[in-house]
């Protein structure tokens, strides 16, 4: 009876967000569902999983009101926004946006990955010298092209 342990609190995802606004972020409700957070010029959008568990959606740095992606072109990093502008990424950009994700991670108490806790990793790989990679079908090296007439 003595030996009885004390219940670990799990936050829920409001109390998350109010930690996350004692910490200097600003949040705002997303209109497709969950809450945008936003510091430093960087932006996240965390959504509820239920049971005090959350996702971290997409991060990256605001480019107007729309949240960037970085795109890894082979040689240089970009980010792009939804609407197709693109920029080339600076390293004060990615330093930036990995201090961002780093401190989202720790004032919402996750988990930091090793991969992840080296530097900014990209969610999209666009290579310049692979040309049709995702185009289907194929060509079989085998099978000879149809000649043209």
């Amino acid at each position: 009876m003595f030996f009885r342990r004390r219940k670990v609190h799990q936050p829920t995802f409001e109390e998350h967000i109010s930690h996350l606004k004692e910490l200097g972020y600003t949040t705002a409700p997303e209109p497709g569902g969950g809450v945008r957070v936003v510091r430093n010029g960087c932006a996240a959008v965390l959504e509820d999983l239920g049971e005090g568990r959350l996702e971290i959606g997409k991060a990256g740095l605001l480019m107007g009101r729309e949240i960037s992606m970085v795109v890894s072109g082979g040689y240089q990093m970009f980010l792009r926004a939804p609407s197709g502008r693109e920029l080339p990424a600076q390293a004060s950009h990615l330093s930036t946006l990995h201090a961002f994700e780093e401190d989202l991670r720790e004032g919402l108490g996750l988990t930091s990955l090793y991969n992840v806790s080296l530097g900014t990793t990209s969610g999209e790989h666009l290579y310049d010298r692979v040309v049709d990679r995702d185009r289907a079908p194929h060509p079989r090296p085998w099978e000879k092209k149809p000649a043209s007439a």
